[in-house]
């Protein structure tokens, strides 16, 4: 049975958020986001360990949280980065497991059977991916071209990947000055004979980026979660 690091962003500002306080550590059902699932996943015996990555002046205020809440797997720090794909970089420079599993602290809503769920896939590259309901278009202030929506999945996060293959990734793609938005499309980009499943994605799995996103977790919480851990 595989056993997985969590690799965990908590780098983000929350600029969109317009708030002091980076979303990730603002209160959702009376609790700090980062903490939700953290909590579920001191509860997994085949996450061994964990990495934050986040910005040297919350390391602190993480550890306190770890300590309130009771969280007992390993936990280790390192610095976020400019962008999302150098803070990935900077928390694969400490995981020395064959696998990973990658999640972000502005997701909160991700049950332990759903991390189940991916670590239990044969396959070791997979992502969530949900199909996209609505029609799209490629265009800013003209309409320049179709996107054919039966082909398009949203990417979610947990993700899994081999570690080696993720790191692999991530040396040619700063080797090449590439930036990509998430993992699974960067590691098809350079290794496009490897297979990277697509689980069944989660409706109630969304990220917290507006402050209408907190009054919606809100609501999700409460229909999913039931106030409990």
């Amino acid at each position: 049975m595989a056993m997985y690091t969590l690799l965990f962003l908590s780098g983000g500002t929350g600029t969109r958020m317009h708030n002091a306080v980076p979303k990730q550590y603002m209160l959702l059902a009376g609790k700090p986001v980062i903490m939700h699932i953290l909590e579920r996943v001191d509860q997994m015996d085949r996450i061994s360990d964990v990495v934050v990555v986040c910005a040297d002046e919350y390391i602190s205020s993480i550890e306190l949280m770890l300590n309130q809440y009771g969280v007992r797997k390993p936990v280790r720090f390192a610095p976020a980065g400019a962008t999302r794909q150098e803070s990935v970089k900077s928390g694969l420079s400490l995981i020395t497991s064959d696998n990973i599993i990658l999640h972000e602290a502005a997701r909160p809503f991700v049950k332990v059977e759903d991390f189940e769920r991916l670590m239990d896939h044969p396959t070791p590259n997979a992502t969530y991916g949900l199909s996209i309901p609505f029609s799209v278009l490629r265009g800013h202030d003209k309409v320049e071209g179709i996107l054919t929506r039966s082909e398009l999945v949203n990417v979610q996060l947990p993700q899994k990947f081999q570690t080696k293959l993720l790191k692999e990734a991530h040396r040619r793609a700063a080797d090449e000055h590439l930036e990509f938005t998430e993992d699974a499309s960067m590691i098809y980009h350079y290794f496009p004979d490897t297979e990277i499943a697509i689980c069944p994605g989660l409706d109630y799995d969304i990220k917290l980026t507006t402050r209408m996103d907190m009054l919606t977790g809100e609501r999700i919480y409460d229909e999913f979660f039931g106030r409990r851990k």
